[in-house]
């Protein structure tokens, strides 16, 4: 996988740390906005990535790249991301994937067209922590309730207390509790049950802006609840509730820490060889199945991707925005 990342935020820097431990993956360019021309060039010397570009036309114009990484802000998913299939590109795009199930179908659309990959960075689904869990399931017996949380006061509510604000917390953008953090927790959730019956959303608003909240997805003999928070601290964790046995992971839904599991016979732990680096398993899948052209792969994974935005959806339609 020959790479360029769009977008010299966080998340870049993150992933940039993280490729030394994937074997066959090359990043040949970095692509941001002229403003961050010398950010980009900093990145670009520390990680030795040759190219850098701040016009997106080129960058997918490279015949050096094969995939593109899209580390935007979240309403820039879409545009970039067709722009990078329109161009021959396969794509590696952030969570959440696009604003709408609507923008998500059309890439699906053109990349099944173009036979390119098109993949979601949604790290809670390649762990092998919860690849474990998925594992063990038929041992818990009937499911009775799951519950996600995330919680971490982002770095910028202080500002967005004193009037700013930033993507993070802008709902035109998509901000947000739900959006950033509680999409993990659906990942989670439909990864274990499907589609749920029925979903409602109960945030805590600030300025109209969803600083926190509580998700429940109900189905048929199982309750779930995903809390999310940018403007407090809390234990993040997750529990999977059995009539038989349950699973207790230890940590973010994106990180998928330690699991304890719980029989009346008492507790253990669960050995799982998590990599460090939580990037890392999701990009050593990606890098196959791009060199494999593993279009059931794709496909599988879009599935579950659109399976989680359809949630989403719901979850924003039932508080009407």
């Amino acid at each position: 996988m020959r790479l360029a990342l769009l977008g010299s935020g966080m998340i870049v820097r993150d992933l940039l740390s993280a490729v030394a431990d994937v074997p066959g993956l090359t990043v040949v360019a970095i692509q941001g906005r002229p403003t961050s021309q010398d950010r980009l060039e900093e990145l670009a010397r520390a990680h030795g990535i040759p190219k850098v570009y701040t016009d997106l036309g080129s960058c997918l114009a490279d015949p050096e790249v094969d995939t593109v990484y899209v580390g935007l802000p979240n309403d820039l998913h879409h545009a970039a991301s067709r722009a990078a299939l329109e161009a021959g590109k396969h794509v590696v795009c952030e969570k959440p994937f696009t604003s709408t199930v609507a923008e998500l179908e059309e890439l699906t659309r053109i990349a099944a067209a173009r036979g390119l990959m098109l993949l979601e960075a949604i790290t809670t689904v390649h762990h092998r922590a919860y690849r474990e869990i998925v594992r063990r399931l038929p041992s818990l017996g009937r499911l009775r309730l799951v519950e996600c949380v995330y919680s971490q006061r982002s770095s910028r509510y202080d500002a967005f207390r004193a009037g700013e604000v930033h993507a993070a917390f802008d709902p035109g953008r998509g901000g947000g509790a739900l959006r950033d953090l509680g999409i993990y927790g659906i990942h989670f959730v439909v990864g274990l049950l499907g589609e749920p019956d029925s979903v409602s959303y109960h945030p805590t608003l600030e300025r109209g802006v969803d600083t926190s909240g509580v998700l429940v997805l109900s189905y048929a003999q199982t309750q779930a609840v995903v809390v999310c928070a940018k403007d407090s601290h809390a234990s993040s964790h997750a529990a999977v509730q059995g009539d038989e046995a349950t699973i207790e992971m230890h940590g973010a839904p994106n990180t998928c820490g330690p699991l304890v599991l719980t029989t009346p016979a008492g507790s253990r732990p669960l050995e799982v060889e998590n990599h460090p680096h939580r990037m890392v398993d999701e990009f050593r899948e990606f890098v196959r199945i791009v060199a494999e052209g593993d279009v059931s792969a794709r496909d599988r994974l879009l599935a579950h991707s659109s399976a989680a935005l359809r949630t989403l959806e719901r979850a924003t339609d039932s508080v009407g925005w």
